[in-house]
């Protein structure tokens, strides 16, 4: 177990899994474009020695394969994973209270701690512009903290146990921020640190917020998990680290003991900046916004501290390991939370948001000789009033019968629903509801549209194993390419507005009508660029699902309503780029031929097997 951040690394450096930089590297984009190469080769932690600007080192990758993360966790892995399988079913208690005591003590030894010992972080004031301001994308907004720890308290209940410990961005200059006294904080729906800032703004007061960057591994881990009711981040980070969360007060802000920097702060009622760009994880910028403005009170460090950071950009990147290994801790949680569920997997490549695949029950009439999903959208509903899975657009939905399904194969669980789908039946939108944050495919800020395609039953068709003739022949529209089976891309004009969309798809559609049907290619993606689209299944799911807001760019061929239902022979998906999108995340040349420096012979990453 590690007491900071700097007992991990040393252990890591031991055992073959890090990796020191000794030269002068510049955190202008040159840290990320390092950092992305190496966790691309699956490589390893990188310690940064010498930061431009800054007197502190930086680390990275320290999550970058789940191997790494279980060898940092190692000796309290399996006591968490027992602790949230009780959680998530309390009766297993019950049945065999012996076996789960030692589980139950585990947890009562994780609360957090205040004590009055000396504190370390505290060994000296800063100032913002002292740390390592790192920015990762040319068009970011300025410099950011990716993995902070966010600490604030409920204001009508004060206290470490009714607290939030979240991980939200945090710009730390540009724009309109005054150095060293301001700072941004963008959080999404859905996050506690919301709810504690509509409480004070209601009482007029301003919610005090301390940043807690670096200190053992788990405290970062704390701050992304999704925990059962009644598990604190606080002491879910005990429990995780092995050692109890030391912390005290310092002017009414919550200090961590073991940190390597704490900033703190107020975010006063109504006081807002401008925020962003930042490039993010569905692959794209999210744009500037009014996000809540912190106050800078004091910026702590401690004596030789780390700046931990990631960088995220489109899937993968490190955050996709963090979700495996929170997999592994949070194990059959959903199963429990909504009832007859087998799986539910948001889909990485896609930005995890925006795709869900689920695996659900078929129970409610056995009876009926038609097999027709009853059951599986009762589920439906339910995962998408379901915490963070509410912020999906597309959710695919089905049931095994006489076969296993594995969500994680993304490709063989679209063939399995394709195959059965009945697209007059099987397809059930909701509209002007929520989306995520960061999807500029919407109707604005967190506004858009969500479809389930939810298909039960026995096998309807053959996929089409290429391109169907017809798709070929058709004017304006070109270069069909066979995405996978049933699943085929074609090239369009660019797109100019969706009056201008609803007649060129009009055409496409009655053209391919005309032309006879199609029943082996249930969907087809129109798209800019059909040889991207379709040259590997990690292009399409993230350029399909991220481009397009289903009420708006899903048509059909011989599409119409019946009572309302919705219904077409083929489906149509527009997943061409729009001028209210966010503009994709694209590396700087320059500097991608800079940091080649550092991977030749002799140099700190020379070593490195970079496949």
């Amino acid at each position: 177990m590690y007491r900071n951040l700097e007992d991990c690394i040393i252990d890591l450096e031991k055992n073959g899994h890090l990796v020191r930089i000794r030269e002068e590297v510049d955190p202008y984009l040159e840290m990320a474009a390092i950092h992305m190469k190496v966790y691309e080769a699956s490589g390893p932690a990188l310690l940064f020695e010498n930061v431009k600007g800054s007197k502190f080192r930086a680390v990275s990758n320290l999550f970058g394969t789940l191997e790494r993360s279980k060898f940092i966790f190692r000796n309290t892995l399996e006591a968490v994973q027992n602790v949230m399988a009780l959680r998530n079913d309390p009766i297993k208690a019950l049945k065999n209270p012996l076996k789960h005591i030692t589980t139950g003590l585990a947890a009562w030894k994780a609360l957090p701690l205040k004590t009055s010992e000396s504190i370390p972080v505290t060994a000296q004031e800063i100032n913002i512009s002292d740390l390592p301001l790192i920015q990762h994308w040319p068009m970011d907004g300025g410099a950011f903290i990716t993995l902070p720890q966010v600490y604030s308290e409920d204001p009508e209940k004060p206290g470490i146990m009714n607290s939030n410990l979240g991980m939200y961005r945090v710009q730390l200059g540009g724009n309109e921020y005054e150095m060293n006294k301001e700072i941004g904080l963008h959080y999404q729906i859905h996050r506690g640190i919301g709810v504690h800032q509509e409480k004070a703004n209601k009482q007029g007061v301003p919610l005090k917020v301390s940043i807690f960057i670096g200190g053992p591994p788990a405290h970062t881990l704390s701050a992304v998990m999704p925990l059962p009711e009644g598990l604190s981040e606080m002491t879910f980070a005990g429990l995780l680290a092995g050692r109890r969360f030391r912390y005290s007060y310092i002017d009414g802000f919550c200090i961590s003991h073991d940190a390597d920097f704490v900033i703190t702060g107020e975010i006063h009622p109504g006081e807002t900046k401008p925020e962003g760009p930042f490039g993010d994880h569905l692959g794209y910028y999210s744009l500037t916004h009014p996000f809540p403005l912190m106050k800078v009170h004091k910026v702590y460090a401690k004596p030789n501290s780390i700046w931990p950071f990631t960088v995220v950009g489109r899937p993968p990147q490190e955050d996709t390991s963090f979700g495996e290994l929170i997999h592994e801790l949070t194990g059959d949680a959903i199963k429990q939370e909504i009832p007859g569920v087998k799986e539910v997997h948001a889909v990485d490549a896609a930005g995890v948001h925006p795709l869900l695949f689920a695996i659900g029950s078929e129970r409610y009439t056995p009876y009926q000789q038609v097999k027709q999903p009853t059951e599986m959208l009762t589920i439906a509903n339910r995962i998408l009033g379901t915490g963070q899975l509410s912020l999906a657009k597309y959710l695919f939905i089905t049931a095994e019968e006489n076969q296993p399904i594995d969500t994680h194969c993304e490709a063989d669980f679209l063939t399995y629903i394709l195959e059965r789908i009945d697209l007059h039946r099987d397809i059930h939108f909701y509209t002007n509801t929520t989306i995520d944050t960061l999807d500029y495919s919407g109707t604005g800020l967190n506004s858009g549209s969500k479809v389930v395609f939810a298909a039960y039953g026995d096998k309807k068709r053959d996929l089409c194993q290429a391109v169907p003739g017809i798709l070929n022949e058709l004017r304006e529209f070109e270069n069909a390419r066979l995405v996978m089976p049933g699943i085929v891309a074609i090239q369009g004009p660019k797109f100019i507005d969706y009056t201008k969309a609803q007649q060129e798809i009009q055409g496409l559609c009655d053209a391919i009508q005309a032309k006879g049907p199609i029943p082996s290619c249930p969907m087809i993606i129109l798209c800019d660029d059909s040889p991207f689209m379709s040259d590997t299944i990690k292009n399409f799911l993230w350029a399909t699902f991220t481009r397009s807001n289903p009420s708006h760019d899903i048509y059909g061929v011989n599409s119409y309503y019946e009572n309302k239902h919705w219904a077409c022979d083929n489906l149509i998906i527009d997943a061409r780029i729009k001028p209210h999108h966010a503009p994709p995340l694209v590396p700087d040349a320059t500097v991608e031929k800079n940091i080649e420096r550092l991977f030749v012979k002799g140099a700190s990453l020379g070593g490195l097997n970079l496949r």
